[in-house]
């Protein structure tokens, strides 16, 4: 490169003469301004290298970064994809395949969370690289500044050196001078003009700055255009560098640096800002130096602001690393709003069954209250869509698998439409009103179990124990008591008596071969769980059937269910429970009794259409503390109670009812005046006999008539009245019934 001192050297020996001092201190001014010149000018050319590299490192640690991502994300659909399986594996029972979807949906998860660590760090990296380039690219920014602060010095000092000097010949001779200054750096990408037309090379290397130097150069005088000449030529080398430098901020989105939208947005800013302090240094002359140092200052802020938001994108605002949140919306969103599109090629299946919905899913139980092969998979957003409720019969459509679908991982079918909720429409069903929200009353219409003369236990019931729709009633019962052909009885009869009514028959924990004579003898629905099923099976039977009784008396139908026995059901909530670490006596854990004091306490009476009855056993004299607990605290809650005795079925005294200790609350509400002053009467006879001789007594009197209401009236003739006149006529109007 030739020095500004060297270009110089043709200057005329006569000028020279006339002036020698000003050319020599222009001379070594201008050899300093070279200098000065070339060291901001190869800072500029390191920084841009170190930003480039920078870059570079960036684009590298994104690589990982995504790399990092993808993998997080198949980790993540392989946990899912095990959670699946094991829900599937519980729900069919395959405990060891469970536990190995489980353990694979842990590695999966552990996975996952290496890989979101690696893309966390990835872009820390990247982050940091970014603030470098920023750095490098605000250094070469300020060198190149540095550099046009010189040239500008230069040309005020040439300006002051020529001002006193002879007036200078004709500008042809600078035509020399202006080729070897485009010659200086021919590598330069803004300087490649040819030798032949000086005059347009710098134009062609600056177009900016053309305009302004051409009108200089033709309204200055002969003194002033050596200075111009020198400042052309000690200009041409920072105008090439700034001219790379853009070059290459052009061509750096196709380099992949369009990654970050608001630094490349932010570095054409400054760019601008640069050419246009240029210009402004070009056109103003010795005014430029404020120029630059008013743009100066601009220029490294938005570096800095830059900096900061790439900072802002490392911490996951801008690069999308808040994929948890986002995976969180589109689970919602496939689990919420799921509708399965049905094209014109797919064959619809009817099905038909009980809804039950879990925490995260539901099922539509086609076989039973049971999980079985054939459910039917709902998702939770169907179940808001069409305001499907736990309990609801719902008949709908699947599609029908095709032939390459038939062995996929899904195991249950999804359903597509709903066409039916309880046989009503899906808009008349979301009108329904919720269980809780109903009125509870005292049981006022009964519910006769009278049936033929020779069914004695329906009778005895009927006079000891009334039962009304409504009714909360416990079977107080011993082992081996008959208490099951108790229930045999009453479902029997509420059946024959009252066939409107919706019988429903639980048991729970119970013996396969009373499962099978209660399906046979009972003309009702009949759902059961045997002792040889685990207790998770236990509670959902008993769970899904009251609900599916709720929703009944949500329409206006009156349901009655015998469940044997609440005391099993409270040893399975015991065992499938989580414990609370508050054990009551008998081991039995004190938020194990909640669950069946809610099914329990699920009787009432509707006002204004609807109730739901529930005679439920509960075990005594077993020898175990638990079962005593158990019913100690559903001793209370009943407002009907039917005990049996033990000693009289020893005796094979049958129905084995013991007569003072059943009996109802405002059992005067069930009957009418008359039979209550009868009821009252026979129970003040009976109360001072044994419990054996109270039934025998009962049960042949039963036995010699054909109906109640005549053994009432044999009764009222065999009974004396009391000596103190408080008759059957007057004990009516004393409230002995049992609160």
């Amino acid at each position: 490169m030739e020095s500004i001192s060297e270009i110089h050297a043709d200057v005329p020996a006569d000028e020279r003469a006339e002036a020698p001092e000003a050319f020599e201190d222009a001379g070594s001014i201008e050899a300093q301004a070279e200098a000065v010149a070339e060291e901001a000018v190869i800072e500029a050319v390191a920084a841009e290298v170190v930003a480039e590299a920078a870059v570079e490192v960036a684009e590298a640690a994104d690589a990982v970064a995504d790399e990092a991502v993808v993998e997080a994300l198949a980790a993540e659909e392989v946990a899912e994809e095990a959670v699946a399986e094991a829900i599937v594996a519980e729900e069919s029972g395959d405990t060891a395949a469970a536990e190995a979807a489980e353990e694979a949906a842990e590695e999966a998860v552990a996975e996952a969370i290496v890989a979101d660590a690696v893309a966390e760090e990835a872009v820390a990296e990247a982050a940091v690289a970014d603030a470098v380039a920023e750095e490098a690219v605000a250094e070469a920014v300020v060198a190149e500044v540095v550099a046009e602060e010189v040239v500008a010095e230069v040309v005020a000092a040439e300006a002051a050196a020529e001002a006193p000097a002879a007036p200078a010949k004709a500008p042809r001779k600078r035509a020399p001078r202006r080729a070897k200054s485009t010659d200086v750096a021919p590598a330069e990408p803004a300087a490649e003009a040819p030798a032949e037309e000086p005059a347009s090379a710098p134009a062609e290397a600056a177009p900016a700055e053309a305009a302004p130097a051409e009108a200089g150069e033709q309204a200055a005088d002969e003194a002033s255009a050596p200075a111009e000449a020198s400042a052309a030529d000690a200009e041409a080398p920072a105008e090439g560098r700034e001219q790379a430098a853009e070059g290459e901020g052009a061509e750096t989105p196709s380099r992949g640096r369009s990654r970050s939208r608001s630094r490349s947005r932010n570095r054409n800013a400054q760019n601008q800002n640069a050419q246009g302090g240029q210009g402004g240094q070009a056109a103003q002359g010795q005014n430029a130096q404020g120029g630059q140092n008013q743009n100066a200052q601009p220029v490294a802020e938005p570096a800095k602001a830059d900096a900061q938001d790439d900072e802002q994108s490392a911490q996951g605002n801008g690069r999308g690393r808040q994929r948890n949140k986002r995976r969180g919306t589109q689970a919602a969103a496939g689990g919420d709003e799921f509708e399965t599109e049905i094209g014109e090629d797919d064959v619809l299946i009817p099905i038909a069954g009980i809804l039950d919905v879990l925490d995260n899913y539901a099922f539509v139980r086609t076989s039973g209250y049971l999980p079985g092969p054939s459910d039917v998979y709902v998702s939770l957003g169907q179940v808001k869509k069409y305001n499907l409720r736990k309990g609801d019969a719902v008949v709908g459509s699947i599609k029908q698998p095709r032939e390459g679908e038939q062995s996929s991982r899904q195991k249950y079918n999804a359903l597509v439409k709903v066409d039916a909720i309880n046989g009503l429409s899906v808009d008349d069903a979301a009108a329904r009103v919720e269980f809780g929200k109903l009125t509870p009353l005292y049981p006022q219409e009964r519910l006769r179990l009278e049936t033929a003369p020779e069914k004695l236990t329906q009778r005895i019931i009927d006079l000891v124990a009334p039962i009304g729709k409504g009714q909360r009633g416990l079977i107080v019962a011993p082992p081996k008591a008959g208490k099951t052909i108790v229930l045999q009885q009453i479902a029997n009869a509420i059946s024959i008596n009252n066939p409107e009514v919706h019988l429903m028959v639980v048991l729970v924990d119970e013996r396969p071969e009373e499962v099978t004579d209660m399906q046979r003898t009972v003309k009702g629905e009949v759902i059961a769980s045997t002792f040889d099923r685990p207790a998770e099976d236990h509670t959902t039977v008993a769970e899904l059937a009251i609900e599916r009784a709720k929703r009944l008396v949500e329409l206006g139908r009156d349901v009655v269910v015998l469940l044997d026995s609440i005391t099993r059901l409270g040893r399975a909530y015991n065992i499938s429970a989580p414990t609370s670490g508050r054990v009551l006596t008998g081991g039995v854990d004190a938020s194990a009794l909640y669950p069946p004091k809610r099914f329990f306490g699920a009787a009432r009476n509707i006002e204004n259409g609807g109730s739901l009855t529930i005679l439920a056993t509960a075990l005594v004299e077993t020898g175990s503390k638990m079962d005593d607990v158990i019913f100690e605290e559903f001793k209370g809650t009943g407002n009907s109670e039917l005990r049996l005795n033990r000693q009289l079925a020893d005796k094979r005294i049958f129905p084995a009812v013991d007569v003072n200790a059943s009996s109802t609350r405002r059992e005067e509400m069930l009957l009418s005046p008359d039979e209550v002053k009868i009821t009252w009467k026979l129970r003040r006879a009976l109360a001072g006999l044994e419990p054996q001789q109270a039934l025998e007594v009962v049960l042949g009197k039963l036995k010699e008539t054909q109906s109640n209401v005549e053994f009432l009236v044999q009764m009222q003739k065999s009974i004396p009245a009391p000596a103190n006149g408080h008759g059957g006529g007057r004990s009516h109007d004393h409230d002995n019934s049992i609160r």
